[in-house]
């Protein structure tokens, strides 16, 4: 999901089908490529039980497939198809939002399809196939979440005509990438920005920097959020059936429309009206911006 800027490419990339999608070339990988998929998938599940939603942990299972290392997007795609009628293509790299909203809305997931190098292994920016298929796809495999997906993707293909996709992308940020939710008393992770972030698996958490507030639709799309760092605020749900109530099951045009002129609001600020779960001090992005200057 882009930030609402123009895509670069208008069509297709050469070698790439007309909805952009690219045979993924599992047999193309190499060695050292489907150790570094095993080296993260081996950090990231060992710490995420006690961090991750019960729902995430229970769809790692989808990931534990026949092949070593990196999935093979066929047989990844015949599991999660029998579970919720998803299933994972491949795709050249970040795709124009109409593409990627018709795939969603059609139960397709797109994913990038190389892997990070090892001086890469703790960030990068553009999502690599542990980002999106370790972080993503153990989620489609829950029933309520994986409906949550196709109404996004519906609801995306309806706000291109309506001059919201900047709201559009926020909601999706602070949920799909970026989102928290309060379960059995206490707070877990199931963004797939966190989960598949060691570093910010434990930040998101357990850190006094930032604030963690109850959702708010009309909160969170007027919150701009950051690409390059660890987030100074967390939206957290009370469950994905209550997000989905809330959010993509409802006609959002009024919604847009009431924030056509509303400005946007800092991202490290808390609101009048804010469900504050942790003030944070904000202490690490501001310790960051001192040692820019």
């Amino acid at each position: 999901m882009s930030d609402g800027s123009a895509h670069p490419l208008t069509t297709p990339p050469a070698g790439a089908a007309a909805d952009w999608t690219i045979p993924q070339g599992w047999a193309d990988y190499t060695a050292d490529e489907h150790a570094m998929w095993d080296r993260l998938f081996a950090r990231q599940s060992q710490m995420l039980p006690g961090r991750a939603s019960e729902a995430f942990l229970k769809g790692l299972d989808v990931l534990r497939l026949s092949k070593p290392g990196i999935p093979d997007f066929d047989e990844l795609s015949e599991r999660l198809t029998k579970a919720t009628g998803w299933r994972v293509v491949a795709v050249p790299g970040l795709v124009p939002d109409d593409v990627f909203f018709r795939h969603l809305a059609n139960r397709t997931f797109v994913a990038g399809r190389f892997i990070r190098r090892p001086d890469q292994m703790d960030y990068l920016q553009e999502p690599d196939v542990f980002h999106d298929v370790f972080g993503h796809v153990p989620l489609l495999a829950d029933p309520v979440f994986a409906d949550y997906m196709q109404a996004y993707g519906e609801g995306g293909l309806k706000s291109l005509g309506l001059g919201a996709l900047h709201r559009l992308a926020r909601l999706y940020w602070y949920t799909v990438e970026f989102g928290l939710v309060r379960e059995a008393g206490a707070l877990r992770i199931y963004g797939a920005g966190i989960v598949s972030s060691y570093g910010e698996s434990v930040f998101a958490l357990d850190d006094p920097s930032p604030n963690r507030v109850g959702f708010d639709i009309g909160r969170v799309m007027r919150t701009p959020y950051r690409i390059d760092d660890y987030q100074q605020t967390y939206f957290v749900i009370e469950s994905f059936e209550d997000l989905l109530r809330q959010t993509l099951e409802a006609d959002l045009a009024p919604l847009y429309r009431q924030l056509e002129t509303a400005p946007d609001l800092d991202l490290a600020t808390l609101q009048p009206g804010d469900a504050v779960l942790t003030r944070g001090t904000q202490h690490y992005a501001r310790s960051k911006q001192e040692t820019a200057r």
